[in-house]
C-alpha cells in the first residue's frame, strides 16, 4: 500500500461519505470595488470544524482543489475563490497588491455569512492570507500555509523581470520551461511523487495559455515587485502549521521554518517526498493532513511527514 492510501480510519469514512455525493455545491458571483469574481462553496451535511478557506497560488483558481473537497467537504464547508486578477475574475491592474486581495477575501466572507474560517494558504495564497490574518484576525480559527516565505529572493525578482521580456518577445515555450524547472525540483534531489507528470503540468499549462492569461501572468510578476509580500505585523495567535515540500527548492523548507517563526506559535512539517507542488503530488495525504490540523487531531508520527517541529515569537521572546 502506498502511503497515499495511509488515511486515518475517519478522514476515510468522511471521504467516502463525500464520494456518495452528500454534500451541496455552489458558485457565486460577487463584486469587490467594481471588479467581479466568483467563489465556489462546498456545503457539508454535518460541519465537524469551521469553514475552509482555501487561498490558492497565482497559477491555480477556485476548481484546483476539488479533488481535496472529497476529504475536507466531509468535515467542513469548502471555500474556494477566484480573487480579482485571476482564473475567472476580472482583469486587476498591478496598482492594485496584497492588501486589496485580502480584503476583497474578507468581503467575500462578508457576503457569505462566514464568521470564522480555516484558512489555508498555498504560496501566493499564503501572502494574501497572512495579511487577512493580520488585518483581520477575529476571521482566523486555525492558520496553514504551505510552499510560504517571508520573502521574495533576489534571484526569483530577476527572473520575474527576465520573464516579462521574453513573453513581449514571443517566447513563451523558453518561460515555460523555466518555469517548469522552477516548481519542481532538480532531478537528484531526492525521490519526488510524480515529479515527471507535474513537470509536464506546469509546462503545458503555461504553453496552452490564451493572450489574456499571458496579460494576467504578467500583471501578477508586475504585482509581486511593485507590493510588499510579507510584512512584519502581528498575526493573531491562533493554532498555527507551516508545511513545505521535503525537496521544495522554491520555497525551501528553511524559508518555511523562517514563515513559523514570525507566527505567535507555530508548528513546522515537511511533506516527504514532494517539493513545491506537494499538494498536487500527494493529493490523498495532503488532505488528510488538513483534515486533521483542521479538526485539531494528532500530527504526531504521520507517514508522510518529517517529525513537527515547533516556532514562533512566543518562544523567542522567553
Amino acid at each position: 500500500m502506498t502511503t497515499d492510501a495511509l488515511l486515518t480510519h475517519d478522514t476515510a469514512h468522511a471521504a467516502e461519505r463525500l464520494g456518495r455525493g452528500s454534500v451541496r455545491v455552489e458558485e457565486r458571483d460577487l463584486s469587490y470595488q467594481g471588479f467581479a469574481y466568483t467563489c465556489r462553496v462546498v456545503h457539508p451535511v454535518a460541519a465537524l470544524t469551521e469553514p475552509v478557506l482555501v487561498l490558492g497560488g497565482s497559477a491555480q483558481d477556485r476548481n484546483s482543489w476539488t479533488r481535496h473537497e472529497r476529504w475536507l467537504g466531509a468535515v467542513a464547508q469548502v471555500i474556494t475563490v477566484d480573487l480579482p486578477g485571476y482564473g475567472t475574475a476580472d482583469f486587476l491592474p498591478s496598482r492594485y497588491g496584497v492588501d486589496f486581495l485580502a480584503d476583497a477575501a474578507r468581503h467575500m466572507l462578508d457576503e457569505l455569512g462566514v464568521r470564522r474560517v480555516n484558512l489555508v494558504g498555498a504560496c501566493y495564497g499564503g501572502a494574501v492570507g497572512v495579511r487577512l490574518a493580520q488585518h483581520h484576525p477575529s476571521l482566523i480559527a486555525r492558520l496553514l500555509l504551505v510552499g510560504m516565505t517571508t520573502h521574495v529572493t533576489a534571484e526569483y525578482t530577476a527572473s520575474m523581470k527576465r520573464w516579462a521580456e521574453m513573453i513581449e518577445r514571443g517566447e513563451t515555450s523558453a518561460v515555460a520551461r523555466e518555469l517548469a524547472d522552477g516548481f519542481v525540483s532538480p532531478l537528484g534531489a531526492g525521490r519526488v511523487r510524480r515529479h515527471a507528470a507535474m513537470a509536464r503540468l506546469v509546462h503545458q499549462q503555461i504553453i496552452g495559455q490564451s493572450p489574456e492569461q499571458r496579460r494576467r501572468s504578467t500583471e501578477h510578476n508586475t504585482r509581486m515587485l511593485r507590493h510588499e509580500w510579507f510584512r512584519p505585523e502581528p498575526v493573531p495567535a491562533v493554532p498555527s502549521l507551516v508545511v513545505t515540500g521535503e525537496y521544495d527548492t522554491l520555497t525551501t523548507p528553511a524559508m518555511g521554518r523562517e514563515v513559523a517563526r514570525q507566527l505567535p506559535l507555530a508548528r513546522f512539517l515537511t511533506i516527504e517526498e514532494t517539493d513545491h507542488l506537494a499538494p498536487m503530488e500527494r493529493i490523498a495525504d495532503f488532505a488528510d493532513l488538513l483534515v486533521r490540523f483542521c479538526t485539531d487531531a494528532s500530527l504526531d508520527a504521520l507517514p508522510y511527514c518529517g517529525a513537527a517541529e515547533t516556532y514562533g515569537t512566543s518562544l523567542t521572546r522567553r
